[in-house]
């Protein structure tokens, strides 16, 4: 079976900056799509303009046009850009098998809430002085990351023996980590995951912001 390929370039509505947006333009990359950055002015409060919240109500980035269809959540973007479009690639992204598919979404679910509220809020505060409680982000990141190091040290990637989906909604926080403070040097079987992510054709990487960690 043929791979399909969107009849247009993709939009991505979002910013660099932001981890969620990248895993999403990460994935674009590997998948070779074409797809052009909408990029909003949070700042100025483009997400909260009648515009942009016919795209998504809740008024978060990212979000996905492929077409007439319009999709929201980082993760959500995901899973369906492997089914449309990853079904004909070498590398399962997102396994067909209950075992496989729940090994995704434990960690969408550790993404979403350890990675999210852990390292990614430490760097809110280093990077964009965002008012958090910076030692509970802490806490969290001291948390996961031991876990993502046991995992990573038993197997090459986080719920396969090849990359998938899970992998590309964890890449991107943890390795910007350093970035909020929280160092990665304890975990060397995180950091070799990280390279061999990195190491995938068609990666492109997220814009460093100051490293304030001296990592």
């Amino acid at each position: 079976m043929t791979r399909p390929l969107p009849t247009e370039p993709l939009v991505l509505y979002g910013l660099p900056l932001s981890g969620h947006c990248h895993r999403v333009a990460l994935f674009l990359s590997l998948l070779r799509l074409p797809f052009r950055y909408e990029e909003l002015d949070l700042a100025a409060g483009a997400h909260r303009q009648p515009d942009f919240l016919a795209l998504n109500p809740f008024g978060q980035i990212p979000v996905l046009k492929d077409g007439d269809t319009v999709l929201a959540d980082s993760n959500a973007i995901l899973v369906y850009l492997a089914g449309r479009y990853g079904a004909d690639e070498v590398i399962r992204w997102l396994p067909a098998d209950p075992l496989g598919a729940a090994g995704v979404q434990r960690w969408f679910s550790a993404a979403a809430s350890l990675l999210a509220f852990g390292p990614a809020r430490a760097r809110l505060k280093h990077v964009f002085g965002a008012d958090i409680d910076y030692a509970a982000a802490v806490a969290l990141a001291d948390r996961l990351l031991p876990v993502m190091e046991q995992t990573l040290s038993a197997r090459a990637y986080l719920a396969a023996d090849a990359p998938t989906l899970a992998d590309i909604a964890m890449y991107s926080y943890t390795a910007h980590a350093p970035e909020g403070g929280v160092s990665l040097r304890p975990y060397p079987a995180v950091r070799a995951w990280l390279q061999r992510v990195e190491a995938l054709p068609g990666f492109v990487g997220m814009p460093r912001s100051p490293d304030r960690s001296g990592d």
